[in-house]
């Protein structure tokens, strides 16, 4: 027996031309919790709807394990979420997250990621969304895609544009006491198709099929 044998997401790997994504061992957790801990976005604006990023170094760090612990302990095939580092060159560059819930019946996943500063601003998110998407509209059969981003955050909305997600309406949310609108966008498997940028392996998938609620 082996680790496989119990949880076979931890074979699961997706490869781009620069970054390999897969589900963290210890020291890739150990690797981001350090991202975290260094700050991930400009500390005057807040990008996301939990202000996780509002507190001290050694409290972000701890909180990306616990996140992720808890959401391994939590894993269920109807409710699911799958929370992968990004790894380039042997290290860990940020985080790409993909959820679902009744997946087998609604063929909808979200997307979520974040990258450490120092790993911004060079077409990295768009590598990890497209190795996401893949996984969801070739290997799981998906037919939508959703993510969001708060107004002023040009470059996730950046990269959802230029994947093709068109918008999809809009959210009021209450971040740091204010009001913040986030801008919500789909994506079909037909316009994934037309505007897939680069081809993405996977490897590991078949035997985790069940976990995602797929026969």
């Amino acid at each position: 027996m082996t680790l496989l044998t119990h949880w076979p997401l931890a074979g699961l790997r997706l490869t781009t031309p620069r970054l390999e994504l897969r589900l963290p061992n210890l020291d890739d957790l150990a690797g981001l919790a350090a991202l975290a801990a260094e700050g991930v976005h400009d500390p005057e604006v807040q990008p996301f709807t939990a202000a996780w990023t509002d507190v001290g170094p050694e409290q972000r760090a701890r909180s990306v394990l616990q996140y992720h612990w808890h959401r391994w302990s939590a894993w269920r095939p109807e409710d699911w979420e799958l929370n992968l580092v990004a790894v380039r060159d042997g290290i860990v560059v940020g985080t790409q997250g993909i959820s679902a819930r009744d997946f087998s019946v609604r063929r909808e996943v979200e997307t979520g990621s974040w990258l450490g500063r120092t790993h911004q601003g060079q077409g990295l998110g768009t590598e990890m969304r497209t190795a996401a998407l893949h996984l969801a509209f070739a290997g799981l059969g998906a037919q939508h895609a959703v993510s969001a981003a708060m107004a002023f955050n040009a470059a996730s909305l950046g990269v959802s544009h230029k994947l093709g997600y068109r918008e999809d309406g809009v959210e009021r949310h209450a971040v740091r006491g204010e009001l913040a609108v986030m801008r919500r966008l789909r994506l079909t498997a037909e316009r994934w198709q037309e505007h897939q940028p680069f081809p993405v392996t996977v490897e590991g998938l078949t035997e985790c099929l069940p976990w995602f609620g797929l026969g």
